[in-house]
């Protein structure tokens, strides 16, 4: 982690700003007539996933975080600690709950999650945005009923509970989007 100047700014880069840690989305150089020149930086807070809109002066030092992105495979829960493996190390590496946000809802044996370490912790995991699950408890099916009129609670395999089209049964295999924990389709196995 080290000082540098707004000409070394990258997309995807980690930066403390305000003593929050941030990614870079978009940079944008700015040469104006008058003037000195300055960067203005979209950036995007690790923990909350606000985006803000910053100008910095060239003059200005900013501070770096050194981000590592790595995978890691869920194996198990103890607790609040979620133990996933990491797939470079295959170190077992302990994630709270609150890092893992909704998506804690979603986790499936052996699935594989992104996440971020700063300073040899994790700060950040991200489930996949979408995951094959099996219905595990709805209200029977209504046959030759495939329109989009309605929606009904379903249980998954993953314990969560989502709505689904009237046409679903109990024991289908479906596609569900986990950030907005919508049904999206039917999967053939």
């Amino acid at each position: 982690m080290g000082t540098i100047t707004i000409n070394e700014i990258q997309n995807g880069m980690g930066l403390v700003v305000d003593n929050q840690l941030y990614f870079v989305v978009e940079y944008n150089h700015v040469k104006p007539g008058k003037g000195s020149a300055f960067v203005r930086v979209r950036i995007k807070n690790i923990r909350t996933d606000a985006v803000l809109e910053r100008t910095f002066r060239s003059a200005e030092s900013l501070e770096e975080a050194e981000l590592e992105r790595r995978r890691m495979q869920f194996t198990y829960v103890s607790g609040e600690d979620y133990h996933f493996m990491d797939q470079s190390t295959f170190e077992d590496t302990v994630i709270d709950k609150k890092l893992l946000g909704d998506g804690v809802k979603y986790l499936q044996d052996n699935m594989e999650v992104e996440t971020i370490i700063y300073k040899n912790q994790v700060v950040k995991a991200d489930v996949p945005n979408f995951i094959v699950a099996t219905i595990t408890e709805t209200d029977p099916g209504l046959k030759g009923d495939s329109s989009k009129s309605g929606y009904k609670p379903a249980k998954i395999d993953t314990g969560a509970s989502i709505q689904v089209p009237l046409f679903i049964s109990t024991g289908e295999t479906i596609k569900v989007d986990t950030r907005t924990g919508i049904y999206v389709e039917r999967v053939k196995k």
